[in-house]
């Protein structure tokens, strides 16, 4: 048994090793976040697409936002009323300044179709109705993201100054209660391990993903990789858009902004287990054995380190110390970009513990018929396979 656990923790300590240094230094923040100040290189309108399904108390904020742009001229929003029933369209046009009025359009959303997720058909109303503008770009974004002043500048330079099809942020998101200081670092850390930015942006590697609170995207690129419909029955909507677009041979840039943020709060550990659960075993394309193989591999990631300590054999308590302290390392950069003190960065292995019965909770509710449940619809059925 000793000489089992010894094995296990060589291979712990080396694939965190291998984590730290050879992944695409995903858990480098610094080197995540734009540089150079955005430059103005618009030629055309900016068409921003907002679905909004009961969004009366955030809608205003984030139009609010988009409205005080530096480039705000350029700047046509498009909101999709996905048959909310709190008043988010009324919401929305009382936010708006009379000035500002003709930059807003009111899309009420049609019934939903066979086939496709709620998201994504409001998205594709919208987008239908902002084709009509011509616009340069679409600026693809939730109800609930207050943009900073220059956000849609610098993504606009972003992708003129190194030809990109797709640029997205990953907004900075709520991180206030226990709950959110606990697991929202984690949730990123996590999404970029999975999706390592500088892999994203090498057209030599076929990563490809997005953040689907921010996305800036060229029309012919969506259209180029099959439009909406190509991906109408996508759970996870963001990432599902980005391979379109690198399949199709476009390039696609992902990174982290400090001030851009998402405002809606997750004040308690249930409210996160849903937003995981919605599409945990979506992303693991509802294998068993690969659910399987996602929870052996994430216990002897995060919880094994703590395991060997317990052996009283100083040589195995020694892997367990080390592979600890490389786990340390890598996320103290996502605790310090969140505001945190350092000592968030040992709980890692208690946010892996509650994103583990998430993803299991995520394929018990498949099974049952309730997949995907968001905003009371249950979008990841078999029926959109």
């Amino acid at each position: 048994m000793q000489q089992l656990f010894f094995v296990c923790g060589i291979l712990c300590l080396l694939a965190w090793l291998y984590l730290l240094l050879f992944h695409g230094r995903f858990w480098q923040v610094s080197r995540l976040q734009t540089g150079r100040p955005p430059e103005s290189q618009l030629s055309g309108p900016i068409a921003v697409v907002i679905p909004a399904r009961n969004e009366a108390s955030h809608i205003g904020r984030a139009l609010r936002s988009l409205l005080a742009q530096s480039c705000a001229h350029a700047i046509h929003i498009f909101v999709v009323d996905d048959n909310s029933t709190d008043g988010t369209a009324d919401a929305a046009r009382a936010a708006v300044s009379d000035g500002d009025q003709q930059r807003l359009h009111i899309i009420s959303g049609r019934p939903l179709p066979p086939g496709w997720t709620g998201k994504l058909w409001a998205m594709q109303q919208g987008i239908d109705a902002a084709m009509e503008l011509d616009p340069q770009f679409l600026l693809l974004t939730d109800a609930d993201v207050e943009h900073a002043p220059d956000n849609v500048a610098t993504l606009v330079s972003i992708a003129e100054r190194e030809s990109y099809d797709l640029v997205s942020f990953m907004v900075k998101l709520h991180c206030r209660s226990l709950a959110e200081k606990l697991l929202i670092p984690a949730f990123v850390f996590f999404f970029f391990m999975l999706y390592p930015p500088l892999w994203i942006r090498s057209p030599r590697r076929k990563t490809a993903g997005a953040a689907g609170g921010c996305i800036l995207i060229r029309p012919q690129a969506l259209a180029l990789g099959g439009g909406i419909d190509a991906i109408r029955h996508a759970v996870i909507d963001d990432c599902a858009l980005a391979r379109t677009v690198k399949r199709s041979g476009g390039r696609v840039w992902l990174g982290l902004v400090p001030n851009t943020h998402s405002f809606r709060p997750y004040e308690s550990f249930g409210e996160i287990e849903r937003m995981i659960a919605r599409t945990a075993f979506n992303q693991l394309g509802h294998s068993i054995a690969l659910l399987i193989g996602a929870l052996v591999g994430m216990a002897l990631l995060y919880l094994l380190p703590f395991a060997l300590w317990l052996t009283r054999d100083w040589s195995l308590i020694a892997l367990g110390l080390l592979a600890y302290a490389t786990m340390t390392i890598a996320y103290l950069p996502m605790v310090r970009f969140y505001g945190l003190v350092a000592g968030w960065a040992l709980t890692l292995p208690l946010g892996a513990i509650f994103y583990m019965g998430a993803t299991l909770d995520s394929a018990f509710k498949f099974w049952s018929g309730r997949g995907g449940e968001w905003k009371g619809r249950a979008q990841d059925r078999s029926s959109f396979e």
